[in-house]
C-alpha cells in the first residue's frame, strides 16, 4: 500500500511497463513528490541504494491529465491502472484491489492541485551520464519529449550493486514462494515469504534478503533463486517481535526488530502493512510452536505489534 515517509512524500512498490506496449513489468520504488511536483521511480528504496543513485524514470504531474483502472485494457496484467500523460500512457501494477484503488486516488488527487512552474522545459535528446557506485554497469539518462512530454529514462540497465541482487526482473507476488519450492517440494508449511532489508551484524549496512517463514524457523537467502539460506533462526531462540523504536534513529521507515537469545535483528519492510503483517506472522508461529501444553512457568504476551515471551 502507498504510505507517506518521514519527508511527507507517498510511496511504494509498483510494477510498471517502462517500454511501452512491451508487456513487460518490471518492479521499481515510486515516490509521489507533490511539493517537487513529480513522480519518480527507483530500482529500490533509495535508502537502499548506494549514496547518489539517481532514479529509473520522473514524470512531471502537471503533464499527467488523467488516471484510471486499466483492467478491462490489460486482463492479463493483474491490478493494472494507467497514468494518461499527453501522447503516452503509462501502465502499472498494483499489489492488490487496495492497493490499485489507493494509487488511483492519490495520483488523481496530486495532479489536481498541481500548477506548472516556469523553467521547467527539458531540452529533447540532452543525455546525462551517471555512475552509482557500487553498480556493476554505468548508468546514462536521456531526456527526450514524447508527444510533448518530457520524459527521463535510463539508456542502459543497471547491474547488480552492493546492496544485493537487482530488483528488475518479471513481476513476483510479495508473498510468493522461492522458485525451487513453489511445487511443494519444501519439508515445512511455509507460512510466510518474501523481501526485507537487514542491517548487517558487523558492518551494520542493509542488504534486500528474501526471508522464508515455516513452522519452527525463520531463515533468510540472498535472493528467493539461492536453495542455500544465509543463516536459518530458530523460533524458540526468538524472545520479541515488535515494531523498532529506534526508527527515527536509524532513519529508516517500516522497520521492525526480532529479539533472539544472541542477537537483534532489525529488519525493514515495504510498507507499513508488510511490516505489521511479518510481525503478526512471526508472533503467531511462536505461539502456535509452544502449543497448548507449554510449561506453566512461561507466559506469551502478544498484541498486532509485539510478542514478548517471558519465562
Amino acid at each position: 500500500m502507498p504510505y507517506v515517509d518521514r519527508q511527507n512524500r507517498i510511496c511504494g512498490f509498483l510494477d510498471i511497463e517502462e517500454n511501452e506496449s512491451s508487456g513487460k513489468f518490471l518492479r521499481r520504488y515510486f515516490i509521489l513528490d507533490t511539493q517537487q511536483g513529480g513522480l519518480l521511480w527507483y530500482m529500490d528504496n533509495p535508502q537502499n541504494l548506494p549514496k547518489g543513485a539517481e532514479q529509473v524514470g520522473s514524470l512531471n504531474l502537471s503533464y499527467i491529465s488523467m488516471v484510471s483502472d486499466a483492467t478491462k485494457l490489460r486482463p492479463k496484467a493483474e491490478f493494472c491502472f494507467v497514468i494518461n500523460a499527453g501522447m503516452r500512457k503509462f501502465y502499472l501494477q498494483a499489489n492488490d484491489q487496495q492497493d490499485l484503488v489507493e494509487w488511483i486516488t492519490v495520483l488523481n488527487n496530486a495532479t489536481k492541485i498541481t500548477v506548472p512552474k516556469a523553467g521547467e522545459n527539458l531540452a529533447a535528446g540532452t543525455e546525462t551520464p551517471l555512475e552509482v557506485p557500487g553498480a556493476v554497469k554505468q548508468l546514462s539518462y536521456k531526456m527526450e519529449i514524447v508527444g510533448g512530454v518530457p520524459l527521463i529514462t535510463t539508456t542502459q540497465e543497471q547491474g547488480e550493486g552492493q546492496n544485493g541482487p537487482d530488483r528488475g526482473g518479471l513481476r513476483r507476488g510479495p508473498n510468493q514462494l522461492p522458485y525451487f519450492l513453489s511445487r511443494g517440494a519444501q519439508d515445512q508449511t511455509v507460512i510466510k515469504a518474501g523481501y526485507c532489508v537487514k542491517q548487517g551484524a558487523v558492518m551494520k549496512n542493509w542488504k534486500r534478503r528474501y526471508f522464508m517463514l515455516d513452522e519452527n524457523t525463520v531463515s533468510y537467502f540472498k535472493s528467493d533463486q539461492e536453495r542455500e539460506a544465509l543463516r536459518v533462526i530458530p523460533l524458540k531462540e526468538i524472545h520479541k517481535v515488535h515494531k523498532c523504536k529506534q526508527s527515527d534513529l536509524m532513519m529508516r521507515d517500516n522497520l521492525f526488530e526480532m529479539v533472539t537469545s544472541s542477537r537483534t535483528f532489525y529488519m525493514q519492510a515495504d510498507s507499513p502493512e508488510d511490516m505489521h503483517s511479518w510481525i503478526k506472522a512471526i508472533s503467531g508461529a511462536i505461539v502456535a510452536q509452544r502449543g497448548p501444553g507449554r510449561s506453566a512457568n512461561s507466559r506469551v504476551r502478544c498484541d498486532s505489534d509485539v510478542l514478548t515471551l517471558l519465562k
